[in-house]
């Protein structure tokens, strides 16, 4: 698996990014999103890129069985100190498994799952078709594929709203960028990735924007209070609604792609 390059990063994504109102949002709207989707519990659910388990023990707590994936042996310990910290019926439906996702499917040893989740993940790779291989592979019969990805088609929002004007304008037509944790990033469109998930076997269903307005508010300067838990929520039931509606998911900077594979596997 190489180095780790998420050892020096853990504790800024884990207790900084998902901390913040953009994370809470992000956690919140993406879990409403899952669950129009998903078979009730106790369905297995597989996390692969899981980091801290942000995503995915929402759903361990409602009640599925979560296998959590992740390369990164420091943000296995962040998932794992996080976890300990749930009630032990919980952290007994969760599984911790090194790995990377290109060899997700060994790493499981051929279990087959309800769901599979890849949030945040396809923006850090070159290519994105050898981990998309294994999250489809992964994913039973009639299962349910969720990706989280960079939208492309709005590369120039953050440069624009943090005032960098001559980034923004060479973004129009740019891929890739520093992104906020300062690692080299990548973005994909909708149409892209349904198509990749199509030619393995699994129907695009439904996508939706992210966030938006605390997107915008984040980057163009403004103060957001996590601790304000009534503005967090108001804040997530107005993303919740703008993601499922366009032109408001349209112009998110991330967007949920969920598929389902076929029935005949």
């Amino acid at each position: 698996m190489g180095d780790d390059t998420w050892a020096a990063l853990a504790d800024q994504f884990a207790d900084g990014a998902y901390a913040s109102v953009k994370g809470r949002v992000r956690t919140y709207v993406m879990h409403q999103q899952l669950l129009e989707h998903l078979p009730p519990p106790p369905a297995p659910v597989l996390d692969v890129g899981g980091g801290a388990g942000h995503q995915s023990f929402p759903l361990a707590q409602a009640g599925y069985d979560v296998t959590l994936l992740d390369p990164s042996q420091a943000m296995l310990d962040k998932a794992r100190q996080r976890l300990e910290r749930l009630p032990e019926g919980v952290q007994r439906r969760v599984t911790l498994v090194q790995a990377d996702g290109e060899n997700a499917g060994e790493a499981v040893h051929g279990q087959r799952f309800a769901a599979v989740l890849c949030h945040g993940v396809l923006g850090y790779l070159e290519q994105p078709e050898p981990v998309i291989d294994q999250l489809c592979q992964c994913a039973a019969a009639g299962g349910v594929v969720s990706i989280m990805a960079g939208n492309a088609n709005v590369a120039a929002v953050r440069p624009a709203l943090e005032r960098r004007w001559d980034d923004a304008l060479a973004s129009f037509d740019a891929r890739s960028e520093i992104g906020v944790l300062g690692l080299p990033t990548r973005a994909d469109t909708v149409e892209e990735l349904s198509e990749l998930i199509r030619s393995r076997g699994v129907e695009p269903l439904r996508w939706y924007g992210v966030w938006l307005f605390v997107d915008w508010l984040d980057f163009s300067g403004a103060e957001l209070d996590p601790s304000d838990s009534q503005q967090v929520a108001a804040a997530a039931a107005v993303e919740l609604e703008a993601s499922r509606r366009d032109p408001y998911r349209q112009l998110s900077r991330i967007f949920h792609l969920v598929g389902r594979k076929g029935s005949a596997g």
